[in-house]
């Protein structure tokens, strides 16, 4: 059964596209946001010597990334404002493409269970935004590659994709809070 949770907003897209940014100045507006599940792991991984990383196990990344996403989303389930999430259950989807492994059922099932609204932001590849750091070390071609991979898993998940706009952080606030009907100068309550 798809149930659909509509103040759930994910904003998605390949590596360094400046989703994480978007996020960081929606939360300051203060509204609810969940950090990418992903960029956790790598610091906690880093910090315990694992090697459940992209650079490592990726299966065992995924597995990490997977049961993150789904605390993520049942920590959410209260609030009754916009929240806005860092990355959903298909990205994991496209993360699978990507790293050519298969989907497992546990993944499918969690994609069909745990509805987000029906429209998500996709940030484009944006090369001259794009950068590495201690967590992101894919060079331009693998996060435009991760971006493709994530829009098919998305689409093929029913949801509509609004492309965000290759413009300044304000620019891209406003388009988000006019997609989802709140003025850009109202702050969440």
């Amino acid at each position: 059964m798809k149930i659909e949770k509509p103040n759930f907003h994910v904003v998605t897209g390949g590596p360094g596209a400046g989703k994480t940014t978007l996020i960081e100045a929606l939360s300051a507006r203060g509204f609810g946001s969940v950090e990418e599940a992903g960029r956790r792991i790598i610091r906690e991984q880093a910090r315990t010597g694992g090697n459940a990383t992209h650079d490592g196990d990726r299966l065992a990344f995924r597995a990490l990334m997977l049961t993150h996403a789904i605390d993520a989303y049942h920590a959410a389930k209260g609030m009754q404002r916009p929240v806005f999430f860092d990355r959903g259950l298909p990205d994991l989807v496209g993360y699978s493409r990507l790293i050519g492994a298969e989907v497992p059922p546990r993944l499918e099932e969690a994609v069909a269970r745990h509805r987000y609204n029906g429209t998500v932001f996709i940030a484009p590849p944006w090369a001259e935004i794009y950068g590495n750091d201690a967590e992101r070390k894919q060079d331009f071609a693998e996060a435009a590659a991760t971006h493709d991979a994530i829009r098919a898993a998305y689409q093929k998940a029913g949801y509509t994709l609004a492309e965000l706009p290759k413009a300044s952080v304000e620019v891209r606030v406003r388009f988000v809070l006019a997609r989802i009907g709140v003025q850009a100068e109202r702050r969440a309550r």
